[in-house]
């Protein structure tokens, strides 16, 4: 491996072998070695570590390198995800948080187990595990390009390095080991970023010739939030897609087990909603210095090789940023923001799909009897495949980011109704549950996928020409042929609706299940 940078390497080494021993030391905070312990660290964590994990689970490598890279092409879309995803845990801890910890679960599926019975609450797992495993690879392959950019090592080393150094501490010690390592690789995303930020900044000719030429070039390009109608830059379509996409990310962020196992964690219901407000505030606030280091990008007179490169892979706008433009120290200081940014939140993915498999699937459905430290085991064990599978992933499938993307889409249009309703309507049963997540999966799919070579078998600009502007074939997107009209909300919306519906005409036949608060023995020890 000629040419790799051995300093950089040995700063990054440190750096892993640090995370292991913060894990290996907040793994000794688990009292009773109960499923609890492991999966919700006892429903012990305090509001600040709580906040931290949330946070750092939120503020992954695609969120920072997605920011950067997004802002290059405009100001709407680097906005988007940083602000859409702190919106996302805002609305959770408003509405969401409190009433889950209230409950008591011990994961998401829980919740649809209660109100569903178990066998179809193991469906609607599914599209949860799938989204948290893709999550999991997507975040590998991130790591692996940042490494191969700022250090030229080799891309499946760096994946089956990083892999294999998380995985070893999340089944050592569960949430406890994450939560602490969390909070250690949060701060390294604003020191790594800010450190870099005023060498971007002095390439780009300041702050303020920054900010001027950038806007100078994008024009309408540059404006935080899409127009209301089509100008410039913004087609009709693309507006409409921006808001399609950003509802996406508020409210199918909500429906993660990720997310609700740090609910779950917290001490009580009201330190339960109040982490999820200040990590959606603190997630909202981290969106800056990777919006300021793309927009820099835009103004750095590149040369033609790269920006030949940038040309053909926009992801790699940060790590060469942090590569060609900061010096040595600083471009490695600015990897371990990526570092942490990504090992926190694929530490916090394989745990909650290893939960759901040994919580939900194995002790729900093939082994209710189970004693304590089998499940453990067997959670553990889902751990490690499940860390396994998603550096494989990483390293043969070429299309993960677009995999995770959408499976993301996916747990909106499927899960976010099924969630809303099993919570807050008494009268929700499993018909209407069966019935909304098979309408709102057609009308998902029906307006095709283009990463699976799927053409729309739902014409929906032809069924809707008469209210949109221009002809049908403009909202098709001419590189993909994907459908730009509201799909995503479409489907979620009908499903919010058809669900209670179709429980209230199927009462008699199938009545509803009551919530009651889960005090199971296996999961408290």
């Amino acid at each position: 491996m000629s040419g790799v940078y051995w300093g950089g390497v040995a700063a990054i080494a440190g750096l892993y072998a640090f995370f292991l021993g913060v894990g290996w030391l907040a793994a000794r905070k688990s009292r009773d070695g109960s499923a609890s312990d492991l999966i919700l660290a006892g429903r012990a964590m305090p509001l600040w570590i709580a906040t931290l994990t949330m946070t750092a689970t939120w503020v992954d490598g695609g969120y920072i390198l997605g920011t950067a890279q997004n802002a290059t092409d405009s100001l709407a879309r680097g906005v988007q995800g940083g602000l859409c995803f702190g919106i996302s845990l805002i609305l959770g801890g408003i509405f969401f948080a409190r009433r889950m910890r209230e409950l008591r679960f011990t994961t998401l599926v829980d919740l649809f187990r209660a109100r569903f019975g178990p066998r179809w609450a193991a469906v609607l797992a599914i599209p949860a595990m799938l989204g948290e495993i893709f999550w999991s690879a997507e975040l590998l392959v991130a790591i692996g390009a940042s490494f191969s950019a700022v250090l030229n090592l080799d891309l499946g080393t760096a994946i089956l390095i990083s892999a294999g150094v998380v995985t070893l501490y999340t089944m050592l010690g569960g949430m406890w080991s994450v939560a602490y390592t969390d909070a250690v690789q949060l701060a390294l995303v604003p020191i790594g970023l800010l450190v870099a930020l005023p060498w971007a900044l002095d390439a780009a000719g300041g702050f303020a010739g920054c900010i001027e030429r950038y806007y100078q070039l994008k024009r309408e390009a540059g404006w935080i939030l899409p127009p209301l109608e089509a100008t410039g830059y913004w087609s009709q379509p693309m507006i409409v897609s921006w808001w399609d996409t950003s509802l996406m990310l508020v409210f199918g962020g909500i429906p993660w087990n990720c997310y609700f196992q740090r609910v779950l964690s917290c001490r009580d219901p009201v330190a339960a909603r109040w982490h999820s407000i200040i990590a959606g505030s603190l997630t909202i606030l981290l969106t800056i210095p990777p919006l300021l280091l793309g927009m820099a990008a835009v103004g750095i007179d590149w040369p033609e090789p790269l920006r030949q490169v940038l040309s053909e892979d926009p992801s790699l706008t940060l790590p060469l940023l942090l590569r060609d433009v900061t010096p040595y120290a600083v471009g490695v200081l600015g990897l371990t923001a990526i570092v942490g940014a990504v090992t926190s939140s694929f530490s916090s993915s394989i745990l909650s799909a290893g939960s759901m498999i040994g919580w939900n699937v194995y002790r729900g459905l093939l082994a209710p009897d189970v004693t304590t430290a089998r499940l453990r085991r067997v959670i553990r064990g889902a751990i490690v495949v499940l860390g396994i599978a998603a550096a494989l992933m990483a390293l043969r499938v070429q299309n993960v980011a677009d995999l995770w993307f959408f499976t993301s889409d996916l747990v909106f249009v499927l899960l976010f109704p099924q969630l809303v309703m099993a919570l807050f309507d008494p009268r929700a049963n499993r018909y209407g549950s069966i019935a909304a997540f098979a309408v709102s999966l057609v009308l998902r799919l029906g307006a095709g996928e283009p990463l699976f070579g799927w053409a729309p078998w739902i014409p929906y600009p032809e069924l809707f020409a008469p209210i949109l502007p221009g002809s049908p074939a403009d909202w098709y997107d001419s590189a993909s042929g994907a459908i730009m009209l509201p799909v995503k909300t479409l489907a979620a919306v009908t499903g919010l609706v058809v669900l209670p519906v179709v429980s209230r005409l199927t009462a008699r036949r199938c009545p509803p299940r009551a919530l009651t608060a889960d005090v199971d023995t296996t999961a408290s020890g």
